[in-house]
């Protein structure tokens, strides 16, 4: 069993910045894809990002350029820079992470607004 535990959500104004982490625990040996997606009210769930073991990354086309997923394999921790918000960008964010199989962080709120 997999714990995901996320921080860094938060309020800040357009253009400015936050950075997500989300820590796993458990009985752990090698994770494989790790990531983020987020859900907006009336909107579906939708990948923002994602890392794999072999450092392979995926991202949106509506964050490239903005935003840099990274991760710590010895802390189990993915982080999600988030540069030059926008209001768009106002969702839940949930940490994903594949370990045989799929596990969900609780969501932390990011609103963007002046």
């Amino acid at each position: 069993q997999v714990q995901l535990v996320e921080s860094g959500g938060g309020l800040v104004q357009p253009g400015g910045s936050l950075r997500l982490s989300c820590a796993a625990s458990g009985s752990i040996f090698r994770i494989n894809g790790m990531g983020w997606y987020r859900q907006a009210p009336g909107k579906q769930r939708e990948l923002v990002a994602c890392i794999f073991s072999g450092g392979t990354t995926n991202y949106a086309d509506s964050v490239k350029g903005r935003f840099t997923i990274s991760r710590d394999n010895a802390k189990n921790t993915v982080y999600l820079q988030m540069n030059s918000l926008k209001p768009e960008d106002t969702a839940v964010y949930y940490c994903w992470v594949n370990y045989y199989q799929d596990y969900w962080g609780q969501g932390t709120q990011v609103t963007v607004s002046s």
